[in-house]
């Protein structure tokens, strides 16, 4: 039975991108459906598809699998292969406590820094306890790379797992806002922000028209041009 995944916005929908770029750089196949958020109807189209009323959802045939986490939970049971948390128990204990920190926390950055990967990157003032998120964050990524990463680029070594997923957003968020990070996080981003199924989300997310005028810091100016 094929999986069908509904998200919302490319450009702004966070949680929407942790389960898509998790199957994506795990090839697992899945068919898309994209609802823009926060439009004439928007909440309706949700419904259709999510008890909840919100995005990302898994259709597995009649299963209805929702919220980010318990979907990248479901396809690492489904895909055992695929290697979306690591095979090692120590190693598979702190990918889940660093994904489940993610999942409730950061309320700092997620308020002040809106994901928004049009968002021209630059240097931004931000209150004190977004820059003690991303030093949390730093340290997260750091502690992940020097005990279970030297095989590869990411945080658990070679390969782009669930808790790479679940920072996926957070690197875009560093990029865009222009968070003074260290070079060793730096190097991590670069590493995401490298991998094909990053610049397939991104480049989608750049040929989207819709615009949510709340998640624009910029505003009037998107893309550097102004909005009448």
């Amino acid at each position: 039975m094929s999986l069908t995944l509904v998200i919302g916005n490319k450009n702004y929908s966070s949680w929407s991108m942790r389960p898509w770029i998790a199957m994506k750089a795990a090839g697992i196949p899945f068919k898309e459906v994209l609802i823009p958020l926060y439009r004439e109807g928007s909440a309706e189209a949700i419904l259709k598809y999510s008890p909840a009323g919100k995005v990302p959802i898994l259709h597995d045939g009649d299963l209805k699998i929702w919220d980010s986490l318990s979907i990248l939970e479901y396809l690492a049971e489904k895909f055992p292969d695929a290697g979306l948390w690591p095979k090692d128990a120590a190693a598979r204990a702190l990918a889940r406590s660093v994904s489940a920190e993610m999942h409730s926390g950061f309320q700092a950055l997620r308020q002040h820094c809106t994901m928004n990967l049009w968002l021209p990157p630059k240097p931004r003032p931000m209150p004190d306890d977004v820059y003690a998120n991303m030093k949390r964050i730093e340290t997260i990524w750091a502690d992940c790379r020097a005990q279970y990463g030297q095989g590869g680029p990411f945080l658990f070594g070679a390969r782009f797992g669930n808790a790479d997923a679940m920072y996926a957003p957070v690197v875009g968020r560093f990029h865009n806002y222009g968070l003074p990070v260290s070079s060793a996080t730096k190097a991590y981003m670069d590493a995401v922000m490298a991998t094909p199924a990053w610049k397939e989300w991104r480049e989608a997310g750049d040929k989207e028209t819709w615009i949510l005028q709340h998640n624009e810091v910029d505003w009037p100016l998107v893309r550097g041009v102004k909005v009448e």
